[in-house]
């Protein structure tokens, strides 16, 4: 039954010469059979605008907050039926509705695997990098998780990024900063020793001397990690000059904290 309708999906929108769909093959291009389809387009409708005045608020976020529920019962095989009504949410004008599904977002990558991912969220997860704090932590919390399903070439794209992690809406926003601390230690297992020499590493430094001493010793962890990946690497000039930055920076540091700071990473 799958096979025949995607079948006569396929023939019916051949049939058009025109790239744009029409109100007609628009709504067969939701037609799926793992639920009844009143249920389903019960469900897309929720991101009607009049729905929200009439109906309740808040139904745009509980759409969202279903989403992945919906996506992994449809399967990846209909990801046609969701990904308008996705992207409608995505830049939907309540932060807490895009906050939503920046909590998601990996969990939805896990099920509509890499080639999906790679076309259809990467989009959406780039532009939440950019969006509000609120926003923005959603993406952060589960940041290893994404980036592990991502090809390497495209993961690599994001080391460029997490520099801008530093920077928060509010400076006070500290538990920001002890969020990518703890990222970038699983982050570690994703990347090259050269990678995490460039890129990594001045995050780190800049994390260990951190106002917070919370964000403090999460960052004594990560650069303590950062040694044993790096002397575990096949090239051992980035453990050497990692180890003679430590003692150049905070062994030989003229205030008494960067001295502290040295004997922690070594603890």
């Amino acid at each position: 039954n799958m096979d025949s309708t995607l079948h006569y999906i396929h023939n019916d929108s051949d049939l058009s010469t025109n790239s744009s769909f029409s109100p007609e093959e628009e709504r067969k291009s939701k037609v799926q059979d793992v639920v009844p389809q009143a249920l389903l387009d019960q469900y897309l409708s929720m991101t009607d605008p009049s729905r929200a005045q009439t109906v309740d608020n808040e139904i745009a976020k509980h759409c969202a907050y279903s989403l992945p529920g919906v996506a992994l019962t449809l399967g990846r095989q209909n990801w046609h039926c969701l990904k308008d009504t996705y992207e409608t949410l995505a830049s939907d004008m309540q932060w807490k509705v895009r906050r939503t599904l920046a909590f998601s977002i990996h969990e939805l990558a896990v099920i509509l695997g890499d080639q999906l991912t790679a076309g259809d969220l990467v989009p959406v997860f780039n532009g939440f990098l950019k969006d509000l704090d609120e926003v923005r932590i959603g993406v952060l919390k589960h940041l290893h998780d994404f980036l592990k399903l991502l090809h390497l070439d495209k993961r690599r794209e994001y080391l460029y990024q997490l520099q801008e992690f530093l920077v928060t809406d509010n400076s006070r926003n500290w538990r920001f900063r002890a969020e990518l601390a703890e990222q970038l230690i699983l982050l570690l297992d994703l990347y090259s020793a050269r990678d995490i020499y460039d890129y990594l590493r001045p995050i780190a430094f800049s994390l260990c001397a951190d106002k917070v001493s919370s964000v403090r010793w999460i960052s004594y962890k990560l650069v303590s990690e950062m040694v044993k990946k790096l002397y575990m690497a096949s090239t051992s000039t980035f453990v050497v000059d990692l180890m003679n930055e430590l003692v150049e920076k905070f062994c030989r540091c003229r205030k008494w904290s960067g001295r502290q700071t040295f004997v922690f990473i070594c603890q």
